[in-house]
């Protein structure tokens, strides 16, 4: 392993964040605040340690899988571990468990709080959990691919490691054209939404924290009650733009470079809303033949529906009202939506929209071949034959996923908590939704978990983020032996 390379893009890591700490210490002057004065010091803790690091550049620069994967998990690792520090030193999260939880749901943009009074914190530390959820959804290392150069694929093995879903390439010739034009159509969604925000008359700072978590798909909200005290046009607003940050960033792209056609016959993006379409419908329907429909109006339980499924599917997290009070049929539908998750490419998690088309349609060739053994049977997606390679891998994804997921419930389930509560909070973790079911439901918090709980959730978290392998590789012994031969 080339320890030294991923040394130095650790060192990059920490500049970068101290950077963004500085964010934070605006927001605190500009309300007068003293809270702001904690994120200061952290950010020149971060930048003095980075330039130390990287003052020494190592000569062989070049990263293949293993250095892509272990300097992914352990970058996110290092942001948690700094970025929950000025939550700690201006007490406005004392704990450190707490401090640290709260951090890595920020930036693996799960948006489950352990907060009971979001109100409480301070302007900086409210702006600095939503900034969080804007770093991590595209990735900060997506943000280094565009500045350091490194040779032997070095660009796409970190790409590949940080990105979501089952493939990841490039809609430029290099890979640092791709983080550019990425972070572009990041930068401007994030924008458009800020100002349709500012436009239905919402505050200014709500505004930009409501966008820059939905932005992340993460969902922590400034206020205990989520979206819900907002007014229809903003919940509509937050909506869409969720609804548009959980579609694969290539069909932007197609957009902008005109090739429309290409962009409306992008599959994975077409079920995706087929699925919102067909979900909103059916939750629909089960609140009116139950009698639960939150409002009078046709609009407003459309909106309320429309949310939630976006909301949830997206994997975002936030909340118009308490849905837990939806008949049994709209929360399974709901519960299946997490799993689901977005688009690949997108800053959404769960297992992704591709994954399930690709299991889907494996599942139908292999019933096919027991007719007929003898039939070729070509798995396609966007008439493109899906290779056996791929199957496989997303074969494999499922399966450690599903142990990931099982043993994830056995051990949270040691706090002696009802299923509903253990299995949704799990499952909110591992899929970086945010709310769950039960005492985890969207008017809860996750604070009532035992420290050891909360550490199994965090590792949930971030093995959710990025993928699994990155976080499941500090599992393996000879990682760390590599390590600790340098």
């Amino acid at each position: 392993m080339n320890f030294k390379a991923v040394i130095y893009i650790l060192g990059w890591i920490l500049n970068i964040e101290g950077a963004f700490m500085f964010a934070p210490v605006l927001i605190s002057l500009i309300y007068g605040e003293t809270q702001g004065a904690a994120f200061a010091v952290v950010a020149l803790i971060c930048i003095a340690t980075g330039s130390v690091i990287v003052s020494a550049k190592p000569e062989n620069m070049t990263f293949f899988t293993k250095e892509g994967l272990a300097v992914t998990a352990l970058a996110w690792i290092i942001l948690s571990l700094f970025g929950c520090l000025p939550f700690i030193i201006n007490r406005d999260i004392p704990s450190f468990t707490d401090a640290l939880f709260e951090t890595v749901s920020g930036f693996t943009t799960t948006g489950t709080s352990i907060l009971n009074d979001v109100e409480a914190l301070s302007h900086a530390s409210l702006f600095w959990r939503s900034f969080t959820h804007w770093i991590g959804g595209m990735g900060v290392l997506v943000f280094l691919l565009a500045l350091i150069p490194m040779t032997g694929g070095s660009h796409m093995n970190i790409m590949r490691a940080e990105s979501p879903g089952p493939v990841v390439g490039k809609f430029l010739p290099k890979v640092r054209q791709t983080a550019f034009a990425l972070y572009a159509i990041y930068i401007a969604l994030t924008v458009a939404e800020i100002l349709a925000l500012i436009i239905c008359r919402m505050p200014v700072f709500d505004a930009v924290n409501t966008a820059l978590a939905t932005a992340g798909t993460g969902g922590f909200g400034i206020k205990s009650t989520s979206l819900a005290d907002y007014s229809p046009c903003i919940q509509w607003i937050v909506a869409v733009f969720m609804a548009l940050f959980g579609i694969n960033f290539n069909v932007y792209f197609l957009l902008f470079m005109r090739r429309f056609k290409s962009a409306a016959l992008h599959e994975e993006a077409r079920y995706y809303l087929l699925i919102i379409l067909a979900a909103a419908a059916v939750i629909t329907l089960s609140l009116y033949v139950s009698g639960t429909l939150p409002e009078k109006s046709f609009g407003g339980n459309i909106r309320h529906v429309f949310f939630q499924v976006i909301s949830v599917i997206t994997t975002t997290g936030f909340t118009t009202l308490d849905y837990e009070v939806w008949p049994q049929i709209a929360l399974t539908i709901l519960i299946g939506l997490m799993f689901i998750g977005a688009c690949a490419g997108s800053t959404g998690g769960g297992i992704k929209v591709s994954r399930i088309l690709i299991l889907f349609r494996t599942v139908c060739r292999e019933i096919m071949l027991f007719f007929n053994p003898k039939r070729v049977v070509k798995i396609k997606i966007e008439d493109k034959p899906v290779t056996n390679e791929l199957v496989h891998s997303v074969s494999v994804f499922l399966a450690a996923y599903v142990l990931l997921f099982a043993v994830s419930v056995l051990l949270v389930s040691i706090d002696n908590h009802d299923f509903t509560t253990t299995f949704t909070a799990v499952a909110a973790t591992v899929n970086n939704i945010g709310p769950g079911l039960g005492k985890a439901g969207p008017t809860e918090s996750f604070s009532f978990f035992s420290g050891f709980s909360k550490y199994v959730m965090m590792f949930d978290m971030l093995a959710g983020r990025l993928e699994l392998y990155p976080t499941l590789m500090l599992l393996a012994p000879d990682f760390w032996k590599g390590l600790l031969k340098r």
